[in-house]
């Protein structure tokens, strides 16, 4: 059975859940996945969910703030709805980056604060104005900062009655463990299969964890060395996403959750191999990597750099 049919059969069942998690990758589908769900959830009002103008759907994204409006109580998504709305008319498989364009973000850090979650909880103390749920669809959670996160977690412990989250996130990592444990788990597969799956490295990647794994540094470096020496930069990156894929795989399997994490016998091996702090350092070490690709940084450089942080945190 597709996942569509999962959720809309949920309705149907009466048996909806308080919380659904749907982890994609980038531009993966999961937004339109979540307004068809919400479009059945709603019966003869879906249209108004299709357009995103129901008074009782809530949408929550990140967006770039001053100081003073981080502190408040007044939503700051609203004022960029219009924005949000025309972007998911035209392009509902949208990208992150393609938010963060049409909503003027290109080339700096949007996030979710804890003056949105403050909003939020002052909405759902109020009834629904058409008298049946209140649902909130939040894009991309692990963009919350820490505040936030623990005013998320505390609305999902006590959920208030027919009151519905649905949670898109590209990182599962990121997400306080205790938010995750608290939402049914979906992990949506786009047309095209996950990077994970698609991508050869020959064989890079394990015979670097190999020597990770077996404490030689030495060999560690030269593995590293023999990526950077990849033919073009965008070799190099695409790299540093199949890793990143990989490790978020790993991740999942020590969380408990392979049923999102997929069917990875390599990673479900490292998960029961690697310290737990491991994915989410090897994330970061990876991402800031792409990024200083980006900037023409030494590729050899950034490998051995990469290579003795994933040595020190195995």
């Amino acid at each position: 059975m597709s996942l569509e049919k999962v959720l809309t059969a949920m309705v149907d069942s009466g048996k909806v859940p308080h919380a659904i998690l749907l982890h994609e990758n980038d531009g993966g589908g999961a937004f339109p996945l979540a307004l068809h769900f919400l479009e059945h959830l709603y019966g003869q009002a879906g249209g108004r969910v299709a357009k995103l103008i129901h008074s009782d759907v809530h949408f929550i994204f990140p967006v770039v703030i001053s100081g003073s409006s981080s502190a408040s109580s007044v939503s700051v998504s609203e004022p960029f709805l219009g924005e949000f709305r025309a972007l998911a008319s035209l392009n509902p498989s949208f990208t992150e980056q393609e938010l963060y364009s049409a909503l003027g973000f290109e080339g700096k850090n949007p996030v979710i604060p804890v003056a949105e979650a403050n909003a939020l909880l002052r909405t759902l103390g109020m009834h629904s104005l058409e008298g049946g749920y209140t649902s909130v669809l939040v894009y991309l959670p692990e963009r919350m900062n820490v505040a936030a996160s623990n005013k998320l977690l505390k609305i999902l412990e006590e959920p208030p009655a027919k009151t519905v989250f649905v949670l898109i996130t590209h990182a599962p990592e990121r997400l306080l463990p205790t938010i995750v444990s608290r939402c049914q788990l979906f992990r949506v597969q786009s047309q095209m299969q996950s990077i994970a799956d698609t991508y050869d490295d020959g064989g890079q990647l394990a015979s670097l964890m190999e020597a990770l794994l077996s404490r030689d540094l030495g060999e560690a470096l030269s593995e590293g060395e023999q990526i950077a020496s990849l033919p073009s930069k965008q070799a190099a990156k695409a790299f540093c996403r199949y890793a990143a894929e990989k490790f978020r795989r790993v991740f999942l399997y020590q969380q408990g959750l392979g049923q999102i994490a997929g069917d990875d016998s390599q990673a479900r091996e490292w998960a029961g191999r690697v310290n737990p702090k491991f994915p989410r350092k090897a994330l970061e070490v990876l991402d800031r990597t792409i990024v200083r690709i980006d900037r023409n940084v030494n590729v050899k450089i950034l490998f051995t750099d990469l290579v003795s942080r994933l040595y020190l945190n195995i």
